[in-house]
This record gives C-alpha cells, structure tokens and sequence, in this order.
C-alpha cells in the first residue's frame, strides 16, 4: 500500500490539504491546547471559538488584503448554498433600497405598515424592473441561474452572457464583454471566477462591471475553487463567496466576503411581511447575512474544527510566502504554465478543452487522443499509468469526461513536475 509521500492527489474537491496542517489537526481533534477536550467537543459559544473565528478571519483580511469596510463570514451549505443566500439576499436589499427611494418620492415615513400606494409602486418596481444577471461560463454559474430562476422565477433573471453560445453549445470560452447584455441597476451581477468541471478562469476582473461610485454594479463571484491562488481586486466586489475545501481547508465550511454597506444599519433588513406581499421569498436565517454577521458566524453551531483547519492553511500560507498572495499566484501561475506546456508540445497525443485564452490555472482539462484505438482506451490507458506511478484523483468530472488535473494551493512544485513528466513519457509510448 502507498504512503502518504508517494501520493501527488489531483482531486478537483476536496482537495489535498498539507500534511503537517492535517497533523496538527488531528493533534487537536484529541486534545486541544492542553484543554483535555477534542476541539470538536468544544462549545461553539466558547471564548476559545470565538478566538478560532477571529484569528481565521484576521488571517485572510491579511492574506488577501480585504479592506477594514468588508466582514467576513463563516457559514455552511457550500456554493450551492450561497447560490441561494445571493439570491435572497441581495434582492432583499434591492426592494429595502427601493421600498426608501419610493417613500421618498410620495413623501411618506417610513414606518411597518406602509400605504397601499407605497406596496402598489413597490409591486410595480418589482414586476418591471427587479432583475439578477448572470455571466453563465460553465456548469457552476448556470446551475447557480437555475438556482435564482426556480426561487424568483425565470422573469427575474437575465443570462447576460452563455458561453455555448460562442462555442459550438459546449463550454470553453468567454463571452466578449462588449456582446453581455446587462441590465440596468440589476440586484446583483453574478459569475463563477473559475468553473472546476469546463477548466475555464476569467483572466481577470471584468472591466464592464468597474465599480461605478456608490451606484454598483453589485459584482457577486463565487471563487471556491481560485480563491488564495491569486491577488483579489476586493474593492470592485460586493460579495465574494467560496467553499473551503478547495485552496482553504475541509468541507464544512463556506466563507463570505461581503460590503458592510449590504448589512445593517447601513441598509436595513426588509421585513418579511414586505417581502411576501411582492411576491418575494424569504431566506432561512441561517443564510441571512446580516443575522451571520451580527453573530460572527456564530449564530447556530459552527463547525470550529473547520474553521481551525482554515486557519493553519492560512498561517501556512502567511509563513512560507512573504509577499502573501502575490507569492502564491507566481507559483500557481509557473506550476500551471509548466503542465499546460507539456501538453501543448504533444498535439498528436492530447487536447486541451478550453481556450486558450481562458484556460484555468486551477483545473488543467484535457482529453488523451494518443492511442489508435481512440480516445476512451487512451484515457483509460493514461489513468491506469498515472495511478501506477502516484498520481491520483485526475478523472474529469462525470458530466464532461476527460482529465482534469486540479492544480490548487496544496499541489507542490515538484507534484506538478511529476505530472508534466508522465505526460511526456506518455505521449512517447506507442501508439497502439
């Protein structure tokens, strides 16, 4: 049986985590600090996980420079949670903004029981004008417009941009930003930064959504499976959303990074009465951000083993690269370029899915054309090889095929020299 050192793991999620944060972690799951309880056995309401969830969020504040009018939160349901979390509330923030500029205009106090004038205008503003866009690049950001359209209805979604449509009906390419057909003063505009299943990554922060003063856009990105790989523009962000058990940690906990202006007081929470006469679902309220934030995450039982595991990653990361970010996304960018490159010296052998221009850092896709006999005994041929010499976890997802080498924080220098070189070896074999 293998050890742990001769496996390089390739899992697109969860992915591999540092051994020596795994140690530790496990140390802890025994007997933390010298308490006699498990850190799985500690209450959440205790100083000592106050303290976790503090220095976890200080540490990515530092790491990724997000500045002091942003909060950080602690969650779970995944990015298939925040899927619905966006939705909710960020539409509840574009009716309270509304519900404010109507009373405004017709002169009214703000108070619960507002005139039926105000309820008719502000049922008009929703009917009419309430839209969420989205950038649909890969299988993420379409199941998350799917997500919007089965809770708000597909009326109240706009597809700003579909990549099959630039492709062929498959994913793998971007949209150019001038051919996004963007709403006017939309609730939010979403779009997944790297889509782990197509190997597609934006090559940086579209500069159609450029912040544009106080007036947005709202710019929402999932970045589950890019996020700490490289220097984020935060600022231009009103909320950041990502799984842990990418680049951060283990399953179980999900993080976001939101503008405190989207949270009370600056704008206030809308009543739920409200939104039910206009025909608007409310959230459970373990997705409401504002109820997260004023708890610091700790609103119902946090896993703080999760968050403790996010946190060495993050001291991890702080101690090995001096330069923070900046550290990492060169190396992510010279692991990517040295695997990108063997494949692309082997056209005869293999194919790599998305364009060029977009191709992932993170989640290298390709397909194995070298043997004769096609493409699905090549595959099975270059799988059985890699598992024979370490190399783990490189099938593509079930719905597209392929390989797909996830290339994530975790994955060493040398783990991505052993994989250029077996791709190498490979397309030197025979080809039948």
């Amino acid at each position: 049986m293998p050890e742990r050192a001769d496996i390089t793991y390739f899992g697109a999620g969860p992915a591999l985590l540092p051994t020596d944060v795994l140690e530790t972690a496990a140390a802890s799951l025994v007997n933390f600090n010298g308490t006699g309880l498990g850190l799985a056995e500690h209450s959440h309401r205790s100083q000592l996980a106050s303290n976790i969830v503090n220095e976890a969020k200080k540490d990515l504040a530092t790491y990724l420079d997000i500045p002091d009018d942003y909060d950080i939160l602690f969650m779970q349901g995944g990015g298939s949670g925040e899927f619905s979390a966006t939705v909710y509330n960020l539409v509840a923030v574009w009716v309270e903004r509304r519900k404010q500029r109507v009373l405004k205009d017709l002169g009214v106090d703000d108070n619960k029981q507002l005139p039926e004038n105000v309820i008719k205008e502000l049922q008009k503003a929703v009917d009419e004008e309430l839209k969420i866009d989205y950038l649909v690049t890969g299988s993420w950001s379409l199941k998350a417009s799917q997500e919007a359209a089965r809770l708000i209805g597909p009326e109240h979604v706009n597809v700003a941009a579909d990549s099959r449509e630039v492709n062929g009906g498959k994913f793998g390419k971007i949209p150019e930003e001038s051919t996004w057909k963007l709403s006017k003063n939309p609730a939010m505009v979403y779009y997944c930064d790297n889509e782990t299943v197509d190997g597609v990554e934006f090559p940086g922060f579209p500069e159609v959504l450029a912040p544009k003063g106080d007036d947005g856009p709202i710019v929402v990105a999932d970045m589950s499976s890019n996020i700490l790989s490289r220097r984020v523009p935060i600022k231009n962000f009103s909320v950041i959303f990502f799984g842990a058990q990418k680049n951060l940690g283990s399953t179980g906990v999900t993080v976001v990074v939101i503008k405190k202006s989207l949270l009370p007081p600056t704008v206030a929470n809308a009543e739920p009465s409200l939104l039910r006469k206009l025909g608007i679902p409310n959230g459970p309220i373990v997705l409401q951000y504002s109820t997260i934030a004023k708890n610091n995450s700790l609103y119902n039982t946090l896993s703080i083993f999760d968050v403790f595991i996010a946190g060495q990653v993050l001291k991890k990361s702080l101690n090995t690269f001096s330069n923070k970010v900046d550290g990492q996304q060169a190396l992510s960018e010279k692991k990517a370029t040295l695997i990108y490159a063997a494949l692309d010296a082997h056209p005869g052998s293999y194919k790599v899915v998305p364009d060029k221009s977009v191709r992932s850092r993170m989640n290298i896709c390709f397909r194995v054309t070298h043997l004769e006999s096609g493409i699905d005994d090549s595959e099975k041929t270059f799988l059985e090889g890699s598992v024979a010499v370490g190399l783990t976890g490189l099938k593509g997802h079930r719905s597209v095929g392929g390989i797909r080498a996830s290339n994530y924080n975790s994955i060493s220098w040398e783990g991505a020299e052993k994989l250029a070189k077996y791709i190498e070896e490979f397309a030197a074999k025979p080809r039948k």
